[in-house]
C-alpha cells in the first residue's frame, strides 16, 4: 500500500498519467466522427418503433379484451435488474415519480428507471468510498478525526443527490429547448390545420419541418401523432404530451385541443391564440434572465474588476508619490552630507 501510495502522489507519474489521458482524449477526438451516426435518424426510428409497439397492443387488445398497463414497455435485463429487485429499489425510490421525471429528460421506457435507481444506489457507494480513499489513505486535507467524518458523510450525501442532480439538469435543457421552438412550430401547425389538414396530418408535417431545428420537440410530436393513431381516447394523447413535457404553454396548448374536439370550437384561433401567449412567455422567459444577470456579475466584479480598475486608476499616482518621496529623502541625505 504504502508503494501504490508512493507511486500516486509521485509527480512524475501523475504527469505521465495526464499526458496519457490527453493522448487518448485526443485520439477519440479525432475518431468520434467517424463512428458518429445521425441523431435523426435515431430518433426516427425510435418514433417508428414506438408506433409498431403501440400497432402491436392495440391489436392484442382487440383480440384479449384486456387493457395494456403502459403505452411502451421495453424490457429490462441483467444483474441491474436483478439488484433493483431484490433490494425493492422500485418501492423506496418511488419510482413512478422517477419514471415522469425520466420521461420528461426523453428516456422513456423501463431500462432508464433501473439505471436511474441502481445509480441512486450505487453513487452513495462510489463517493463514500473515493471520500475515503482521499480523506484517510491519501491523507489529502489535514483535519481532525471528527471533521474527517464530517467530509465522508457530507460526501455520501452528495453522491445520494447526484443522479437526481443530473436528471433535472437534462429535464431543464430539454425543455428550455423545446419552449424556445414550440411557438414557431403553432405556427407551422396553424398554416396546415387552416389550409384543410388534419391534427395528425398537420403534427406530422409539423414534425418534419422541426426534426433540424429542435428533434426534441419533433420527437414529442411524433410520438403524440403515433397515440393519436392507435389509442382509443384521443384525449390521452393530447394530455401525454403536456406531462412529456411539464411545460405549462404546451399544456394549455393540448388543453385547447381536447375542449376543440370535445365541443367542436375553431381550432385556427385557438392555435392562433395559444402561439402568441407561448412567444410572450418565451419573451417573458428571456427578460427574466437579463434581468438576473446584474445581480449574477455583482460578485465577480467585486472580486476581479474592481480590484484591477483600483491598481489601472492609483496605481500611476501611487508610483510617482513614491518616487517623489524617494526623491525628497535622497535630498535631504544629500543636504545633511
Amino acid at each position: 500500500m504504502g508503494d501504490f501510495i508512493a507511486a500516486a502522489t509521485d509527480r512524475q507519474n501523475q504527469i505521465a498519467l495526464l499526458a496519457a489521458v490527453a493522448t487518448v482524449a485526443t485520439i477519440l477526438t479525432l475518431v468520434a466522427p467517424i463512428f458518429q451516426t445521425d441523431p435523426m435518424k435515431a430518433r426516427a426510428k425510435r418514433v417508428a418503433d414506438f408506433k409498431e409497439d403501440l400497432k402491436q397492443k392495440s391489436r392484442a387488445e382487440l383480440k384479449l379484451g384486456t387493457k395494456s398497463a403502459s403505452l411502451r414497455n421495453q424490457t429490462a435485463k441483467g444483474m441491474g435488474k436483478q439488484l433493483v429487485e431484490q433490494f425493492k429499489l422500485l418501492e423506496v425510490f418511488d419510482a413512478e415519480n422517477a419514471r415522469k421525471q425520466l420521461v420528461k429528460a426523453g428516456w422513456r421506457g423501463e431500462r432508464p428507471v433501473f439505471t436511474f435507481m441502481l445509480a441512486r444506489l450505487a453513487t452513495p457507494i462510489i463517493a463514500l468510498f473515493v471520500g475515503i480513499f482521499y480523506i484517510y489513505v491519501l491523507e489529502t486535507f489535514e483535519m481532525a478525526s471528527f471533521m474527517k467524518l464530517v467530509a465522508c458523510f457530507g460526501v455520501t450525501v452528495v453522491g445520494y443527490y447526484l443522479p437526481q442532480l443530473y436528471v433535472t439538469n437534462a429535464i431543464k435543457k430539454r425543455q428550455q429547448k423545446v419552449q424556445l421552438a414550440f411557438p414557431d412550430s403553432l405556427d407551422l401547425m396553424l398554416i396546415c390545420v387552416e389550409s384543410g389538414m388534419s391534427i395528425e396530418a398537420a403534427m406530422q408535417k409539423v414534425t418534419e419541418e422541426v426534426a433540424t431545428t429542435c428533434p426534441e420537440l419533433a420527437e414529442e410530436y411524433g410520438l403524440t401523432t403515433a397515440e393519436l393513431s392507435y389509442l382509443q381516447d384521443r384525449k390521452v394523447a393530447y394530455y401525454n404530451l403536456g406531462e412529456r413535457t411539464g411545460l405549462e404553454g404546451i399544456k394549455a396548448v393540448t388543453t385547447a385541443l381536447i375542449q376543440s374536439e370535445a365541443y367542436g370550437t375553431p381550432l385556427g384561433s385557438s392555435l392562433r391564440v395559444m402561439a402568441a401567449e407561448n412567444r410572450e412567455l418565451r419573451m417573458q422567459a428571456a427578460e427574466k434572465k437579463a434581468a438576473a444577470l446584474p445581480p449574477k456579475l455583482t460578485v465577480p466584479m467585486i472580486l476581479f474588476f474592481l480590484p484591477v480598475l483600483f491598481v489601472v486608476i492609483l496605481g500611476p499616482g501611487v508610483l510617482t508619490a513614491m518616487k517623489h518621496e524617494k526623491g525628497n529623502a535622497d535630498t535631504q541625505v544629500t543636504t545633511s552630507r
